[in-house]
């Protein structure tokens, strides 16, 4: 599935699972209204139907599961009708239980693929899991796609002003549908209810799992948001500039349309601030377990800073060293993984520790570099002990990490607790974050500290 600081100053740094120092509270009333305003409005088209039911088989001829594909409509948008394929996995000896991973997914499912790698992740999580296809609907207006169509949408915003037309909004509404239908089918065809649900996406879809979980439906109980670190987006934008010298490459069609850097004009702020997950943090607050690649080339190295002390309840991050936006992992020589493998068990483990209410680990990293001083003191302290502990650290001449490769170090653990010092380098930047690996029940996964980036003394 390919989907898609300068020193710091005593500085001590609440990390997963652990409660965030208290952030502004914005005022009920600020809290935008278009998204559900959107959402909620009533749509005839709506529809779902299952079309199969067919049992998965394996190489060797045995089964392995069943695949339900599902046929759904979402809704109609600007004259164009949202259709979907909705695909849920439930491997052999496996039952339906209370709650529901929902991954939402781009392209549409071509082959095996989205079967047999479905087929593992609830195998792995011990649960059926739902993917739902075709979010957004597209191309649209002329062949536009991706990245493209939704800065279509917002240029259409802009113009019109009228709160319908960000396309994050009906890419929402698709999975809300996509709820919807979930919890008829497994009445239908289980006799059973499905009361809640994991949301789950990469780049886009996680962007579109952060807003999901914005219209406070109590449905979702927990995100795993994967390779969308630009949550308080304004500040991430002046970020990008400051890390890269100007707009990242990647989102060059926004750059192109004139959207970003963002235009000062009443309706770019307010466009840009209904699609931030950063205006509904109130409501954010179920467990979240964020994903990001260290060399992503869409984000600063340490946006996810930006936001992290803001975000209420539980929250767990992981950082997959040299990996880019797919999250696969590329060694010394540039030999890259077929698969996310590192991604696919700790979300595999934050998803069955919702489902089966098994406790997270939750962690309290400390980073201490004080004005002057030759090192950041890191130290690290669990509620349960790790099976291993490491640091990851590199370096780069200016703030932009994209290219860096990330070494490892094995850390002596002493109990639940883990320290090292990171040495401030004599010129350019360093970079550096704490792994721990820990096991739920067989499955081994591993969580990060958020990163520090330390800058040389000015000479």
């Amino acid at each position: 599935m390919r989907p898609a600081f300068i020193a710091l100053i005593l500085f001590p740094l609440t990390a997963m699972g652990a409660t965030a120092a208290p952030a502004e509270k914005p005022p009920v009333s600020d809290i935008p209204t278009e998204l559900t305003d959107y959402v909620g409005k009533e749509d005839a088209s709506y529809s779902w139907n299952l079309v199969s039911e067919k049992q998965k088989k394996s190489f060797l001829g045995s089964v392995i599961g069943t695949v339900y594909t599902i046929d759904l409509v979402s809704q109609t948008w600007h004259k164009h009708k949202w259709d979907h394929k909705l695909l849920v996995l439930v491997p052999k000896n496996v039952k339906p239980q209370a709650t529901m991973v929902l991954w939402n997914e781009g392209d549409a499912p071509e082959g095996d693929d989205a079967e047999n790698m479905g087929l593992m992740i609830a195998g792995q999580i011990r649960a059926p899991v739902a993917f739902l296809f075709g979010v957004p609907k597209q191309p649209l207006f002329g062949g536009k796609t991706e990245d493209s169509l939704i800065a279509e949408s917002f240029v259409r915003y802009l113009v019109t002003e009228d709160g319908s037309w960000p396309l994050l909004f009906p890419m929402v509404k698709s999975i809300v549908r996509g709820m919807d239908t979930l919890q008829a089918f497994a009445k239908q065809e289980w006799q059973f209810e499905v009361k809640d649900f994991i949301i789950a996406g990469a780049s886009k879809r996680g962007w579109t799992a952060w807003l999901t979980a914005a219209t406070g439906d109590k449905r979702v109980k927990a995100i795993a948001p994967l390779v969308f670190d630009s949550v308080h987006i304004a500040v991430q934008m002046e970020n990008q500039v400051k890390a890269f010298g100007r707009p990242s490459d990647m989102i060059k069609d926004y750059s192109e349309r004139m959207l970003v850097p963002i235009p000062k004009t009443a309706a770019a702020a307010r466009l840009w601030k209904i699609i931030d997950p950063w205006s509904y943090r109130e409501r954010l607050t179920m467990p979240k377990m964020i994903v990001c690649g260290t060399n992503d080339p869409y984000w600063p190295l340490d946006a996810l800073n930006s936001y992290w002390d803001g975000l209420k309840g539980d929250k767990w991050i992981l950082y997959v060293p040299n990996a880019g936006h797919y999250l696969c992992e590329k060694d010394k020589d540039g030999k890259e993984q077929k698969l996310p493998l590192r991604t696919i068990a700790t979300v595999c483990a934050f998803c069955r520790s919702q489902i089966f209410n098994k406790p997270m680990p939750k962690l309290n990293c400390d980073m201490v570099c004080p004005p002057g001083a030759a090192c950041l003191d890191m130290s690290l302290l669990c509620d349960v002990k790790p099976l291993a502990a490491r640091i990851f650290s590199t370096t780069a001449t200016t703030r932009d990490f994209r290219k860096s490769f990330w070494e490892e170090k094995l850390l002596d653990l002493k109990g639940s607790e883990a320290a090292c010092k990171v040495e401030v380098p004599k010129d350019g930047h360093r970079a550096a974050l704490l792994e721990l690996q820990f096991e739920l029940e067989e499955l081994k996964y591993t969580l990060s500290t958020p990163l520090r980036i330390l800058e040389a003394p000015k000479k």
